[in-house]
């Protein structure tokens, strides 16, 4: 069965897309952390990020780079926080968190609970920042 997230990358579930290629893509995370609380993932499915091959790893981490930029030009924050969990989702992504704070990268926090139109309009904030 495929994951949650390449049903996203195959358009079966709405996301609210920051950045997609032939090989990646960033949507925002709809349990987020923070505000602008972004998920980056390669279009194939692989569990662990560590079992992507070189190829696909360093294009992944290019493409989390170029969101990085985005995020960074679009939600205020001091930087952009990275982390790998991985244990929730059976495929490999990266967060990216906007922190002004470090316990704003803390997972064990309660998430925020944002509204349809509350993820729009940081998808439009950031997408007009592009």
């Amino acid at each position: 069965m495929a994951s949650i997230f390449s049903r996203v990358i195959q358009g079966e579930i709405p996301s609210y897309k920051i950045l997609e290629d032939d090989y990646c893509m960033a949507f925002l995370d709809v349990f987020p952390l923070v505000e602008g609380h972004t998920l980056v993932v390669p279009k194939i499915e692989v569990d662990n990020l560590f079992d992507l091959d070189e190829e696909t790893y360093s294009r992944l981490f290019a493409f989390a780079k170029q969101t990085e930029t985005l995020l960074r030009k679009a939600i205020p924050c001091k930087r952009i926080g990275i982390a790998v969990i991985g244990l929730e989702v059976p495929h490999a992504h990266i967060h990216l968190v906007p922190l002004n704070h470090v316990n704003d990268i803390n997972f064990t926090q309660p998430k925020l609970s944002l509204s349809r139109e509350q993820l729009l309009a940081v998808q439009a904030q950031i997408l007009n920042k592009a």
